[in-house]
């Protein structure tokens, strides 16, 4: 089993590119750190797998990433990934700092003046035990609607790289989130995916009435820096030293020209 690394680099996993929002954050508060992106394009989208499946791929990934990368703690930036195998990659791999991803339900209901939000998440993330323990431990005095969307990941990762998104179809998956009843209405919309802070600016204008649109990437990015403590390696981190990986080999030119705009560069990919 590969134990951590004190030197090592923070490995930021996400099915797509969803956790360059995480990853965002973190070079703000910890700019000494060197970063490894993984993205699991190979597996993507995670919404379409049978969760049994899933779960083996990811334990079997991690060994992989695991041995080779030998990182200082792992962030998971994907809310289907660590909802599903959190607590059975920690279990695994006792020796390794996981840092997870989970849905904003605690701040939001904290938040809400109105007692009504909304968590919009991938459909695996919606069903979840996880999060609906969530919402039985933090949310009981609001009305949480869960919202899963099959297709806004995938857009969002077309929007990010350039390519033409159309309203229709984000508001054909962002309007069951907007709720009245009586006098009050939705306030807060949680966003339980990390690719979606990317179409927040399209989502402000799309809404019928102005929401807070929670984006969990700050507080990840401060419980990583909390997790790993001050660095002793020094102040060699940056852009300049940190690498992509990708699972799969079909990558669409406009994908490479955006980790390269994020300073990643682009490292071997491996089969899984």
């Amino acid at each position: 089993m590969a134990a951590m690394s004190d030197d090592g680099p923070v490995l930021i996993f996400d099915s797509g590119i969803g956790g360059l929002t995480v990853l965002r954050e973190a070079r703000m508060l910890m700019p000494e750190r060197r970063f490894v992106y993984i993205a699991d394009n190979a597996a993507f989208p995670y919404g379409d797998w049978e969760e049994e499946a899933l779960l083996d791929h990811l334990l079997r990934l991690f060994g992989q990433l695991l041995e080779e990368i030998r990182p200082a703690c792992v962030i998971i930036a994907c809310n289907t990934a660590f909802t599903l195998a959190g607590a059975a990659l920690r279990e695994r791999f006792p020796e390794t700092d996981f840092v997870g991803t989970v849905p904003a339900i605690k701040p939001a209901a904290e938040r809400t003046a109105s007692g009504l939000i909304s968590v919009l998440a991938t459909p695996v993330t919606v069903k979840r035990d996880y999060t609906k323990g969530l919402i039985e431990s933090f949310a009981t005095h609001c009305h949480a609607r869960l919202v899963g969307s099959r297709y806004l990941a995938a857009l969002a990762e077309d929007y990010i790289c350039g390519i033409a998104v159309a309203d229709s179809a984000l508001w054909a998956e962002i309007a069951p989130c907007f709720v009245e009843e009586e006098s009050r209405r939705t306030d807060i919309v949680v966003l339980a995916c990390t690719h979606y802070p990317f179409l927040a600016n399209r989502f402000r204008k799309l809404a019928p009435w102005p929401v807070d649109w929670l984006n969990p990437a700050e507080a990840i990015a401060m419980q990583a820096k909390r997790v790993l403590g001050p660095s002793t390696a020094g102040a060699d981190g940056g852009p300049n030293h940190d690498f992509v990986i990708f699972t799969g080999e079909n990558l669409r030119p406009e994908t490479v020209r955006l980790m390269q705009g994020f300073g990643l560069k682009i490292a071997a990919r491996r089969a899984v």
